[in-house]
């Protein structure tokens, strides 16, 4: 579970990429989850784009892959959405400590 200090972070990183993932008019598929899961491999972060023809909202795509790959939903933004999912063997992204009370 993400914090929102670690949202923040991981989100200024996303606003930085382009999509590489689209969900268009076919919908959601298994490649497109499979494709999804590789690229969270290699890159820890990606951002995906719905577009307008595709049958399903942004927010239930985004919820759907999240799911499907074992990541987190960072952010949704118009019709974008971010993901993350840490490469426990070859870590790329170091996310700010999450301060813990109690």
């Amino acid at each position: 579970m993400l914090t929102s200090k670690q949202r923040a972070f991981l989100r200024s990183l996303g606003a930085k990429e382009g999509a590489i993932l689209m969900v268009g008019k076919s919908g959601m598929s298994a490649e497109l989850s499979k494709s999804a899961d590789e690229a969270l491999k290699k890159r820890e972060l990606i951002k995906g784009k719905v577009l307008e023809s595709a049958p399903v909202d942004v927010k239930e795509a985004a919820a759907q892959i999240a799911e499907e790959t074992k990541s987190e939903l960072v952010a949704v933004t118009g019709r974008t959405f971010v993901l993350y999912r840490r490469n426990e063997d070859e870590p790329k992204i170091f996310l700010p400590k999450a301060n813990r009370k109690g």
